[in-house]
């Protein structure tokens, strides 16, 4: 059951770091990265920004010009502008359109593979035994504990060890983090008192 240990850890360790950097950043960083890729899509999104340019353009020369004393030619400009402009309006639409799309794609995927799975792996290895644990060591009432709900008696359950990766991991990451701090809070004041020996 080596692979379920480590199945059921990863899991835990991708919805730790979903929860940790974002669902909406990691989204927009997906949807960069979609955008590279020749697609439809990505060409539409091209044209946008060709249009958007276009349009900032447009309006830049149409204030430039005066609308009293060149009257034909910021008529000219301004056709120009209101056709471009409902260009880009239009393809932003389709745009906005398709970004919701791929965002609730990107959400539903996501979802499967994380909480999803973990319910599934949950429900499906539930009477399945993770490991055993050495006989005699734990009294009854502990070994009941843990393998709760369904496990055998003498094994833990996919359910805790499901809730003790969660524990470790989220134990782990402020271990990490608080040492990252405190090493960051040393050195400052280190730097700071060799930049003032130099400087005597």
């Amino acid at each position: 059951m080596l692979s379920l240990i480590w199945t059921v850890f990863f899991v835990h360790v991708a919805i730790f770091l979903i929860n940790t950097i974002g669902a909406a950043t990691i989204d927009n960083l997906l949807w960069q990265l979609y955008l590279k890729v020749p697609t439809t899509t990505s060409k539409n999104a091209r044209e946008q920004s060709r249009l958007k340019r276009e349009v900032v353009q447009l309006k830049r020369e149409m204030n430039n010009t005066s609308s009293q004393d060149e009257f034909a030619k910021w008529a000219k400009i301004r056709r120009r502008h209101d056709k471009t402009m409902e260009e880009y309006e239009a393809l932003n639409k389709q745009l906005v359109s398709q970004k919701t799309s791929f965002d609730w794609s990107v959400k539903t995927a996501r979802w499967l593979s994380t909480n999803g799975l973990k319910i599934f792996l949950q429900f499906w290895y539930s009477k399945t035994p993770v490991f055993a644990l050495p006989q005699a060591w734990f009294p009854y009432v502990v070994e009941w504990v843990l393998s709760f709900p369904r496990a055998p008696l003498g094994s833990v359950s996919i359910q805790v060890w499901s809730n003790v990766c969660a524990t470790v991991i989220s134990a782990v990451a402020e271990v990490a983090t608080s040492v990252v701090l405190q090493g960051g809070g040393v050195a400052g004041p280190a730097q700071g008192a060799a930049k003032a020996q130099k400087s005597q």
